[in-house]
């Protein structure tokens, strides 16, 4: 029995303008103890599905599930089985960070659970903030809070909607020990991130939207097997010409141009020199999830193989 399944989910939202298809016929498996990265650019669909999973928006069509529990029929269980880490600070500005995780358990019918709740508070580095009022936590702080919030029933499907958007460095270590620990221990992750290198680290399967469509599906290392094109990176402070421009993706002082060969690479090269660039840091890469990611959203079309990777 799969952890969540979506099985041609699809929503439309009605305005004076005309009808809007925020999902088209989404289908896919998150498999019990899974690592499951769902990434796609903003608009794509992502917290859309995510909401209909969670009860909280119903869908045109189509049908999803947690641990085979519809999540219209038989809500009640499948919102037991789910925590929910939303992208937005949402918190009572009136009580302390452990009063909040005793209301939650509540809600779950959950008493006496005064030690899980210090488990969270320690492993979240929330316990010297324990009885801390919520208005006086950090933006940080407030997000730790929420992901102890979802995890608070211990359910075996976590959800976690850009999770780390904002957030310091620390606070993403602490994040993804905790999380990568319940995750070796049994549970199933839902990951949605724009931090593309934290799912190529963690994520052990990865599905792509865009714009409300399913256009990749497969294992983290076969979609970066997928791309045959090397990057030439470089930094530099001088504008690129034209031709170079067009094609490459630049980070401030770093140029990352696609280089399928050896050949290419010399071809760049020589333009580079032709062009009178200095460049310092010039190295030649393995592609990476960001490089696989823009080469899936700019594809116009792609084959059903594609989209699920070449899997049967």
């Amino acid at each position: 029995m799969p952890a969540v399944s979506f099985s041609n989910v699809s929503k439309s939202y009605s305005s004076p303008r005309g009808d809007f298809r925020a999902l088209k016929g989404v289908s896919f498996d998150i498999e019990q103890g899974e690592f499951f990265g769902l990434l796609g650019p903003n608009g794509a669909g992502k917290t859309t599905l995510i909401s209909i999973l969670a009860g909280l928006a119903r869908a045109s069509g189509g049908t999803a599930s947690v641990l085979g529990h519809d999540v219209r029929s038989d809500f009640q269980k499948a919102r037991k089985a789910l925590g929910v880490v939303p992208q937005e600070l949402v918190f009572d500005p009136f009580f302390s960070v452990r009063d909040i995780l005793k209301i939650q358990s509540g809600y779950f019918g959950i008493k006496r659970n005064d030690a899980w709740i210090d488990s969270l508070l320690d492993g979240l580095g929330l316990a010297d903030k324990a009885n801390s009022n919520m208005r006086q936590l950090s933006g940080g702080m407030k997000r730790r809070v929420l992901v102890a919030q979802a995890l608070v029933h211990k359910p075996p499907v976590i959800v976690l909607d850009e999770p780390t958007a904002g957030v310091d460095v620390e606070l993403r270590q602490t994040l993804w020990q905790f999380v990568s620990q319940l995750n070796r221990e049994g549970s199933t992750v839902l990951l949605t991130t724009h931090y593309l290198e934290e799912a190529e680290a963690l994520c052990g399967r990865i599905a792509m939207l865009k714009r409300g469509e399913m256009v990749a599906l497969a294992s983290t290392s076969d979609l970066l097997r997928q791309t045959s094109t090397n990057v030439l990176s470089f930094k530099t402070d001088q504008p690129l010409p034209a031709d170079l421009a067009s094609v490459a993706r630049v980070t401030g002082r770093v140029v990352q141009l696609p280089a399928h060969d050896a050949t290419e690479i010399e071809q760049w090269l020589g333009q580079i020199r032709q062009a009178g660039i200095a460049v310092e840091d010039v190295e030649i890469r393995k592609p990476d999830l960001e490089d696989v990611f823009i080469e899936v959203m700019a594809s116009e079309s792609l084959s059903s193989e594609e989209v699920t990777g070449g899997a049967a």
